[in-house]
Parts: C-alpha cells; sequence; structure tokens
C-alpha cells in the first residue's frame, strides 16, 4: 500500500485531492498538511512514500520541501500539483525529482494517470532486484515513437485511454468482458466499447464470443503480449 502526505494550504483543495486518492486503489491518504513546516513534522514521525505537493503556500513554498526531502535521503517521491506553469519552477522541480507534475486546474483523469503510473514504478521496484535495459527503456527513459504521435478517433482521449490499458494489463492473460473493464476503471459501459473497439483495431485486443442460451452474445478480450510496446505510441 503507498502511503500518501497531501501537501495544500486550501482546505477545499486538500480535501478534493484527499477523494482523488481514495478512488485509486494501491493507496492510502496518511496525513495533509497546510504549511511546508507541518510537512516536516509528519515526515519525522510518519511512515509516507509519495507527496502530493502544492508549490504556493505560506512561508516556505513547494520547492524547498522536495530539497529538504532530498538532503533527509528518506526516499520519498513528489508529485507536485500547483497553479505554477512557469517554466522555471517546473525546471526545478524536476530537477529535484518531482516524478509528475500537473497544472491546476485538472481533471481526474489526469491525476489517476500519474497515480497509476507511479503505483507501477513502485511495484517494478518493489518485485525486482534487478531490469533490463530494455525494461528502463520502455518503463522509464527512451521510448521509440513515430516522429508525430498518431491521432485517436474522435471522442477519445490519451489520459482515458492510458487508463483503460493500465487497467487492462492488471487482467493479465485472462478475458474479460466490456461490463468488467469499465466497473474497474470507473467508465461507463458505452464509453469502454469505444476504447475496446479501437484497441482491437490496431490489434492489441484478442476476442471471443461466447453465446449463451439466451440474449446477446457476450465479447471477451485479452491482450496480444507480442504487441503491447505499440500501445507507447498513442500516449
Amino acid at each position: 500500500m503507498i502511503k500518501v502526505l497531501i501537501v495544500e494550504d486550501d482546505p477545499m483543495v486538500a480535501e478534493l485531492n484527499k477523494r482523488y486518492v481514495e478512488q485509486v486503489e494501491g493507496y492510502r491518504l496518511k496525513a495533509t498538511a497546510g504549511s511546508v513546516q507541518e510537512a516536516l513534522q509528519i515526515l519525522d514521525n510518519q511512515d509516507i512514500n509519495l507527496v502530493l505537493l502544492d508549490i504556493f503556500m505560506p512561508g516556505s513554498n513547494g520547492l524547498e520541501l522536495i530539497k529538504k526531502i532530498r538532503k533527509k535521503g528518506n526516499g520519498v517521491d513528489v508529485i507536485v500539483i500547483t497553479a505554477a506553469s512557469d517554466v522555471q519552477t517546473i525546471q526545478q522541480a524536476l530537477r529535484l525529482g518531482a516524478v509528475d507534475y500537473l497544472v491546476k486546474p485538472f481533471e481526474f483523469e489526469r491525476l489517476k494517470v500519474a497515480l497509476m503510473a507511479y503505483r507501477e514504478e513502485n511495484r517494478l521496484f518493489t518485485e525486482r532486484q534487478a531490469l533490463s535495459q530494455e525494461e528502463l527503456d520502455h518503463k522509464f527513459f527512451f521510448r521509440e515513437r513515430t516522429s508525430v504521435t498518431p491521432e485517436l478517433p474522435k471522442g477519445l482521449t490519451r489520459a482515458t485511454l492510458k487508463i483503460v490499458w493500465g487497467h487492462i494489463e492488471t487482467m493479465g492473460d485472462k478475458y474479460f468482458s466490456t461490463e468488467e473493464l469499465a466497473h474497474e476503471a470507473g467508465i461507463s459501459r458505452v464509453s469502454m466499447r469505444k476504447y475496446l473497439q479501437f484497441l482491437r483495431e490496431i490489434q492489441l485486443l484478442d476476442v471471443e464470443v461466447s453465446y449463451g442460451s439466451v440474449g446477446r452474445p457476450v465479447y471477451k478480450y485479452k491482450r496480444i503480449l507480442n504487441n503491447q510496446h505499440d500501445i507507447d505510441f498513442y500516449f
């Protein structure tokens, strides 16, 4: 379970971020802080894995907190969630090791993607003793892409596609229905059908049809392992 600290001086925003975190499997909110000093006290006394951090706060700003976290060397990661969109602040945060940067206002889907990606990276580092160059390139660093990112069909978004694919990966080698995946991802069945149809068209999903004694046939899907890296072109 990934333990989260939210550092945000606006109580309404902090509550909203809390509700977002609680909707993503594998996370537990441990505490909230309204200032850098309060956050440091919590970090000294509680086991925290991930900080969701605002930049603009009274007193010391969020960048100062990241510097102090790095100085302590306690292995805490940071996702920045802030209204600060200037290049200098973004560069500073990334150079200090922020694993993601979200500019307010943002959609829940964007935060969900960030949390899912972090959860996957955390799982990989926890379960493995070593990684191959191919795994490092695919998960963290260089990714072979075409010079132009392919367009998605009308009505589909990259953020939602990433969420859908993340849930498909958790299914492993077993078949699943549209309804099952829609429930897991928190997406309507109508929308999910569109994403599954698209993934089938680009040959990332295998499909089989089950016929019951009554009613319509049920389509069951399963990812095609040999082609799974092709999804990177769409992210």
